[in-house]
């Protein structure tokens, strides 16, 4: 007789499963056996239960499923701070020199900085945007590839691209754009060299053009055929500004949802971030179509692009799931926060019915989860799913006071993570990485970030 799965037990902890019922248990366990979930349910584990190696005794605390973040740009964790009063465009205008001189050193520092925070804050699935890749830099995909595989966390990397320079009417400077050719090409080989579809993989690769007012037509065009020629999903930035609905109006006579469904980038594979300035028809190609939308509601904040339509868009059907966007705009690039973010601004644009903790909670983890087409594997605590849990401490001062836990979490002060599992595998112990040492990943990032600064300057 084979022998039975080693076992972790968590036990004596609420449980918020963001299952379809959002069902929850005040007292509860869930059991992980191979790196699946293998039951969850309320009160004491069953009796009998051999082959366990782990015992966590979760008084005091709030198990969730992993949060899932569905939108960054890792590489940003080098130019925290700069540009701070700025609108997308200039920001965009100002810190394009600079990006553009970025290295394979320089974007593994940051994206294991990015990782280490977004990790260690309860993030088990990370999605990455980089679309930033100048001549002779190295291999930057790999990079943070390399970080990702590191730190233990499930990872989505999207091969970006920009051809659209500003002497042919886009926004990056040419020296910072490739050809649509060569942008192909490499997104190709990205997709060849590391995409694993397998229900529990840790690795897959999505096609991501930036953006509208960065990217030619073709591009767009060819990108939605390659991803769909190599069965994988697609990404890229949408009406996140008034500028850019401005710019798609004058250039393609359109407003950006429909010039992106021109191009072949509405549907079930696509999800996109920010999706700010869109109208009730804007809506409703969305839901019609299934494309999924990264809410970033700190970024947008931050440049001032306004508050996403979230609550027509969930009332409309449309999967959402939360994203910390880059560090240079949420320099927290921390994904809990934006629960708790989500929640008060679409209140301060809806009113106090506009979105509950509940809601909040489940972007984060379903959500998102649903928008990266991974909702059979993972974000909900369920049996036979991935074992990509959290469990949160809300027995400090924080949260001495506030009974219901869901909203503890999501309300009270960010709750410290006592522990964090990726397919079973601890990540977080106790508030600290336990794949990396934090201060070892600051200093090389701070000596990068300097490094970065000083090459721009020279350039």
């Amino acid at each position: 007789m084979a022998a039975p799965p080693p076992r972790i037990v968590i036990e004596n902890c609420a449980v918020a499963t963001v299952d379809a019922e959002n069902t929850e248990h005040a007292s509860g366990h869930v059991v992980v056996a191979g790196g699946r979930i293998e039951s969850v349910g309320p009160g004491a584990v069953p009796e009998g239960l051999t082959g366990v190696v782990r015992r966590v005794d979760g008084t005091g605390h709030l198990v969730t499923p992993g949060l899932v973040n569905t939108h960054h740009h890792f590489y940003q964790w080098l130019t925290r701070g700069l540009a701070q009063d700025a609108n997308l465009f200039d920001w965009l205008v100002a810190l394009y020199p600079v990006w553009s001189r970025i290295d394979e050193p320089m974007v593994y520092a940051a994206a294991r900085g990015s990782l280490a925070m977004m990790v260690r804050g309860g993030v088990t699935t990370a999605a990455d945007h980089h679309y930033v890749f100048p001549r002779g830099c190295g291999d930057l995909l790999g990079a943070e590839i390399r970080a990702a595989r590191e730190l233990g966390v499930r990872f989505h990397a999207t091969r970006g691209s920009m051809d659209l320079g500003e002497s042919a009417g886009g926004l990056p400077p040419d020296f910072a754009v490739e050809s649509t050719e060569d942008a192909l090409i490499a997104t190709e080989a990205a997709v060849d060299a590391h995409h694993d579809p397998s229900f529990d993989s840790m690795l897959r690769v999505g096609v991501a053009p930036c953006s509208p007012f960065s990217v030619t037509t073709e591009l767009l065009r060819q990108a939605a055929e390659l991803a769909r020629r190599k069965g994988v999903r697609l990404h890229t930035h949408g009406s996140e500004t008034v500028e850019e609905e401005s710019f798609c109006k004058e250039r393609f006579g359109m407003g950006p949802t429909d010039y992106l469904e021109s191009t072949g980038w509405l549907g079930e594979d696509v999800w996109m971030a920010h999706c700010v300035h869109m109208n009730a028809a804007d809506v409703a190609a969305f839901a019609r179509t299934g494309t999924g939308v990264a809410h970033c509601p700190s970024s947008n904040a931050r440049l001032a692009a306004g508050t996403a339509p979230v609550p027509a868009l969930l009332r409309a059907g449309v999967p959402v799931g939360l994203g910390v966007d880059g560090t240079a705009s949420n320099e927290s690039g921390e994904l809990h926060t934006e629960l708790r973010n989500a929640l008060l601004v679409h209140r301060l644009a809806g009113g106090e019915k506009a979105m509950d903790a509940r809601t909040a909670l489940r972007l984060g983890t379903h959500g998102g989860a649903t928008v990266l087409g991974r909702a059979a594997e993972t974000g909900s605590l369920e049996a036979g799913k991935l074992a990509d849990l959290v469990l949160w401490k809300l027995d400090g001062l924080g949260h001495s006071t506030i009974a219901d836990p869901v909203a503890a979490l999501v309300l009270g002060p960010p709750a410290p993570v006592a522990l964090s599992l990726v397919g079973g595998e601890a990540v977080v112990e106790d508030g600290r990485l336990v794949t990396a040492d934090e201060d070892a990943v600051a200093r090389e990032a701070r000596l990068e970030s300097r490094r970065l600064a000083a090459v721009a300057a020279r350039a």
